[in-house]
């Protein structure tokens, strides 16, 4: 119960949000007011949604608020501090040393649902960081076999947390391995890949360049150097007719369109959510 002179518990966390919003603005965070929310939200154990609603605000809210905001204001990412992210309609864990799932992944998850698969079809995702493609396609096709690829073993172990209870099958394997996999060529109904696929060079916001694995963004000269080597294993493992869906650098589509040209047709160069070119799509050659 509040006492005389005392503010609401709504009031003083809309007070603190206010505070923080101020303070993550000046350290130029792209997004301050629902980053303050995101974190007070999770201090207090509810949704953003849920802070006008609250009745209680404990002794050590205001303290662990403030060390949160300092984190962020630091340029620490805000799901490094909350040790999860939204991506499709699945919550993932992630974590130092592991790729932060991109909204801009989200229109090609999209478009793989959008597609017409066998009723318990073969789905490798290359590439698979935390594991987000994987685990997203499960939820959306839970009798599939979805095998999730990566080399790293801190993307391996997110993966496999995030995967647990799927129908997500894990593998360690290097994408440029071109003996990998052998007992799925012909064998698979849709590839996809988010690689590593910034050029060198490239500059990026503090958050991606201090605590993204450097492994997991650059892509060699062009961006292109582990997008060649996936058009040549989707090319081996897909079956005649299978999907292939790579995601590129905005500044490399008409290039990744024309890898893929000679195995694959219905080649289609696609937008992100905020219309830049993100991804390719394209078809195995041959009757599906």
């Amino acid at each position: 119960m509040t006492r005389a002179g005392e503010a609401r518990p709504a009031t003083r966390v809309r007070r603190a949000i206010d505070e923080a919003t101020a303070t993550l603005a000046g350290a130029a965070v792209a997004s301050p007011r629902s980053d303050a929310e995101e974190l007070a939200a999770h201090v207090l154990g509810t949704t953003r949604g849920g802070l006008a609603l609250v009745d209680a605000v404990s002794d050590g809210f205001v303290r662990r608020y403030a060390e949160l905001v300092d984190a962020r204001a630091r340029r620490i990412p805000l799901q490094h501090l909350i040790g999860t992210t939204a991506f499709g309609e699945v919550i993932l864990h992630v974590g130092p040393g592991v790729f932060i799932p991109r909204p801009e992944t989200e229109a090609l998850l999209e478009w793989a649902m959008r597609q017409q698969l066998a009723p318990a079809p073969v789905i490798v995702d290359l590439c698979t960081g935390s594991g987000a493609l994987a685990v997203a396609l499960a939820r959306h096709q839970p009798r599939a076999r979805i095998v999730a690829v990566d080399n790293s073993p801190d993307a391996l172990r997110c993966a496999r947390q995030n995967s647990a209870g799927t129908c997500v099958e894990v593998r360690e394997a290097d994408v440029a391995d071109p003996t990998l996999f052998a007992d799925l060529h012909g064998k698979v109904d849709l590839v996809v890949a988010n690689p590593p696929y910034l050029p060198l060079g490239v500059r990026v916001e503090p958050e991606v360049a201090q605590h993204d694995p450097p492994g997991a963004l650059f892509g060699g000269a062009d961006g292109l150097a582990l997008i060649r080597p996936i058009v040549a294993l989707a090319t081996r493992m897909l079956k005649l007719g299978g999907l292939l869906a790579i995601e590129h650098d905005d500044t490399a589509s008409a290039a990744v369109q024309a890898l893929l040209t000679g195995a694959f047709d219905d080649i289609a160069g696609r937008t992100d959510l905020v219309g830049r070119p993100r991804f390719v799509t394209g078809r195995r050659k041959g009757a599906g």
